[in-house]
């Protein structure tokens, strides 16, 4: 599912016009967004939490060349889903 999509069903589940629907589905994505650069957790309790965590330093080696480099630290999103979403994954 695209946002597209996922605008169209917002509005054909609400009831409202797919414009109104549009701006939600922008609002909420950047209502996240802002949270996770604030370095916030956003849960949505039965859907799940979204956070940024920070990967180490780390070495690994190169498949082709066997030569051994280092992967610097970043930070990444990272999405757990909720029991309600598990359960209905299954």
């Amino acid at each position: 599912m695209n946002k597209a999509e996922l605008v169209e069903q917002v509005a054909n589940q609400t009831g409202l016009i797919k414009k109104a629907s549009r701006g939600a589905v922008d609002a909420i994505t950047s209502v996240i967004s802002d949270a996770l650069v604030r370095g916030e957790k956003v849960t949505l309790v039965g859907f799940g939490t979204f956070q940024v965590v920070e990967r180490k330093t780390r070495r690994r080696r190169n498949p082709q060349t066997r030569e051994t480099i280092q992967i610097p630290a970043r930070k990444v999103t990272k999405f757990g889903p909720g029991k309600g979403l598990r359960e209905k994954v299954k």
